[in-house]
C-alpha cells in the first residue's frame, strides 16, 4: 500500500511507520507537514489511503477529509491523533472517516489498514466480476456483428462501461490521420474530427503498438492540451486495436483524476483485441457475400441467356424444321410417288428432320431440368415404374418382356421429376433389351454399406463397356451406334441431373451383351420399407 500522511510531528510520524511496518513489510509512505504540501501531494500522486492528524499548519483533519472527498472519492481516510476523546472520535467517524486510531493506541494500525486492504480486495473483486461479465457480452455481440457499424455500436457502449469511466472514444485509422468515428460520454469530445497521427494519444498508442496510460493529461507532453482544454477530461487510457499494424484505438476519459489500475487497463486492452477480431470477421462476411453476389449475378446472367437459347430453339429453330418436314412429307405423297433415289433422298431428309426434331425436344427438357424447382413429397416409385413399363408394353405389344418390380417400394422426391428420370432409364432397358427373346427388366432396392438404399434398374440387354463409363451422363453421349439403337443420347444426362438436383448419386454396372444395372440414392432414403401416408 502506498499512504499518504498528514503529520507535523516527525516522532509520532516515525512511530506510527514502525509500527504499521512491524506488520505491513510493503507500505510505503509519503509524508508530509503542512496544507501546501498536502494539496501537492494530492495532485501529483495516487494513495491507496490517506492516514491524518488532527490538524497541521494550515489546515485541520476535518479539512484535509473534505478535500480528499472532493479530489480522490473513494480514497479510504483513517485519523490518528493524540485526541482520545471518543465523542471527537464519533464525529469523525460521521464526517466520512474511515477509521480512527488514538496515537496512545497505535498498536490498532496494523489492523486498521488490514481491513482497508480487505475492504479494498473485495471492491476491485467485485468491480473486476461485474466488468468482466460486461467485456463477456460485448465479445457475444462482437462474434455476431456483420459491420462496421454494429462494431462501432458495441464497443462505445462497453468501453464505457467495463471500466465505469466518464467517456469513452472509437477511433479508427484513416492513412495518417485518427478518425474520431464515435464516442459515448458526459459531454461532446470529438466524434466525427480528423487528427493527425503525430498530433493525438491515440495516434501514439497506434503507432507506438502500446496503451498510454495518463493520469494527468496537463502533466504530459504527448497530449495536446488545446485540444482537451474545451472537454471534461482530466484523466484516460488509449489502447490500440490490433497489436501489428494497429487499425485504430479505444480510449476511456476521466473528468477527475483517475489513476488507471492494471485490470482496467488490461480489460480495455482485451476488448480492443476483440474488436480487432470483429472487424476481421466482418472483412471476411463481406468478402464471402460480395462473391455470393457476384455469383448469383453470374448465374442470373446465365439463365437469362439460357432463356432466350431455349426461346431461340424453340421457336427460331422449328420454324424451319417444319418446313423441312411438312415439304418432305409432301414430297413423299406425290402423284405418281417418286420412285428410286428421288424416294431414298425423301426418306432421308424426313428422318433426319424427325432426329432433329426429337434433339430439340431434348435439348429443352435439359434446359428446363437446370431452373426446375425441386418439391419433395413421399411418392410410391415401386407403383410408379409399374405404370411405366406398362406404357412401354402397350406402345410395342407384340414384344415379350418379362417384369420384376418391388411395387412396395417408397421414395421421398418430386414426383414430376423423378418420373422423368425413371421413364428415361425405363426406356433405355426397354430399347437395349429389344433384342433378346428372353427380354428382363428388374426394378428394386439394396441397401448400400453406408446405410442409405439405392433404387435399380436392371435389364439384360445390350450393356456396354464399362471403359467408357466416366462419360457415360454427358449430354449427347452414345455407347451404340444409331443404326443398332437409335437415340439423342441426352436421355441419361437428363436422369442424372434430376438425381443431382434431389441431393442424390448415380451409378452404372454393366458389361457388353450382358445387361446393365443403374443405381441412385435419394437423400433420407434409409434401409426401410414404409407405405405413402
Amino acid at each position: 500500500m502506498h499512504i499518504l500522511h498528514l503529520e507535523d510531528d516527525a516522532l509520532d510520524a516515525d512511530l506510527v511507520h514502525r509500527e504499521v511496518a512491524r506488520h505491513e513489510a510493503d507500505t510505503t509512505w509519503t509524508t508530509v507537514d503542512s496544507a501546501e504540501a498536502f494539496h501537492t501531494a494530492m495532485q501529483q500522486a495516487r494513495f491507496d489511503a490517506i492516514v491524518s492528524d488532527n490538524r497541521v499548519p494550515g489546515i485541520d483533519g476535518l479539512q484535509a477529509l473534505q478535500v480528499a472527498r472532493e479530489r480522490r472519492p473513494g480514497v479510504p481516510f483513517v485519523f490518528v491523533s493524540g485526541n482520545t476523546d471518543p465523542h471527537w472520535a464519533e464525529h469523525c467517524l460521521v464526517s466520512g472517516a474511515t477509521d480512527y486510531v488514538p496515537k496512545t493506541q497505535l498498536w490498532r494500525m496494523p489492523s486498521a489498514l488490514q481491513r482497508i486492504r480487505s475492504k479494498r480486495e473485495s471492491e476491485r473483486l467485485a468491480w473486476l466480476t461485474q466488468a468482466r461479465a460486461v467485456l463477456v457480452d460485448a465479445v457475444k455481440q462482437l462474434s455476431l456483428a456483420r459491420s462496421v457499424e454494429a462494431i462501432v455500436e458495441i464497443v462505445r457502449h462497453a468501453a464505457r462501461q467495463i471500466n465505469q469511466a466518464d467517456g469513452a472514444t472509437f477511433v479508427l485509422r484513416d492513412g495518417d490521420q485518427c478518425h474520431y468515428v464515435d464516442e459515448d460520454a458526459i459531454a461532446p469530445l470529438w466524434k466525427g474530427l480528423r487528427f493527425p497521427l503525430e498530433t493525438c494519444i491515440s495516434g501514439w498508442a497506434m503507432l507506438n503498438r502500446s496503451p498510454a496510460v495518463i493520469p494527468d493529461i496537463y502533466a504530459d507532453p504527448r497530449i495536446p492540451h488545446d485540444a482537451y482544454r474545451p472537454t471534461f477530461v482530466k484523466s484516460l487510457v488509449m489502447v490500440p486495436i490490433r497489436g501489428e499494424a494497429p487499425i485504430g484505438a479505444i480510449g476511456n476519459y476521466w473528468a477527475t483524476e483517475h489513476h488507471a489500475t492494471p485490470d482496467e487497463v488490461e480489460l480495455i486492452q482485451a476488448l480492443a483485441d476483440s474488436t480487432s477480431l470483429a472487424f476481421e470477421n466482418v472483412a471476411l462476411v463481406q468478402g464471402l457475400e460480395a462473391r455470393v453476389q457476384q455469383r448469383t449475378a453470374d448465374l442470373e446472367d446465365a439463365n437469362r441467356e439460357l432463356e432466350a437459347f431455349s426461346f431461340s430453339v424453340s421457336h427460331d429453330l422449328r420454324a424451319p424444321l417444319r418446313a423441312v418436314q411438312g415439304y418432305g412429307d409432301l414430297l413423299a405423297q406425290v402423284t405418281p410417288p417418286l420412285e428410286g433415289e428421288a424416294a431414298t433422298f425423301v426418306h432421308h431428309i424426313r428422318h433426319a428432320a424427325r432426329r432433329m426434331n426429337t434433339l430439340i425436344d431434348d435439348m429443352l427438357s435439359l434446359s428446363k431440368l437446370t431452373r426446375a424447382e425441386v418439391r419433395k413429397r413421399p411418392v410410391s416409385i415401386g407403383s410408379m415404374v409399374r405404370d411405366i413399363l406398362n406404357g412401354l408394353r402397350d406402345t410395342t405389344p407384340a414384344r415379350q418382356v418379362r417384369t420384376d418390380v418391388d411395387e412396395s417400394l417408397v421414395a421421398e422426391a418430386d414426383a414430376a421429376l423423378l418420373r422423368l428420370a425413371l421413364e428415361n432409364l425405363l426406356s433405355n432397358a426397354w430399347k437395349y433389351s429389344g433384342k433378346r427373346e428372353d427380354a428382363l427388366i428388374e426394378f428394386f432396392a439394396e441397401p448400400q454399406p453406408d446405410g442409405r438404399l439405392a433404387y435399380c434398374v436392371r435389364d439384360n440387354g445390350a450393356g456396354f463397356d464399362m471403359a467408357y463409363a466416366q462419360r457415360l451422363f454427358e449430354p449427347f453421349r452414345r455407347m451404340h451406334s444409331e443404326s443398332d439403337f437409335p437415340g439423342t443420347g441426352v436421355g441419361l444426362a437428363i436422369v442424372h441431373r434430376v438425381i443431382r438436383k434431389h441431393g442424390g448419386e448415380l451409378w452404372a454396372q454393366a458389361a457388353k451383351n450382358r445387361g446393365a444395372t443403374f443405381r441412385f440414392t435419394l437423400p433420407g432414403q434409409a434401409d426401410e420399407r414404409s407405405a405413402v401416408p
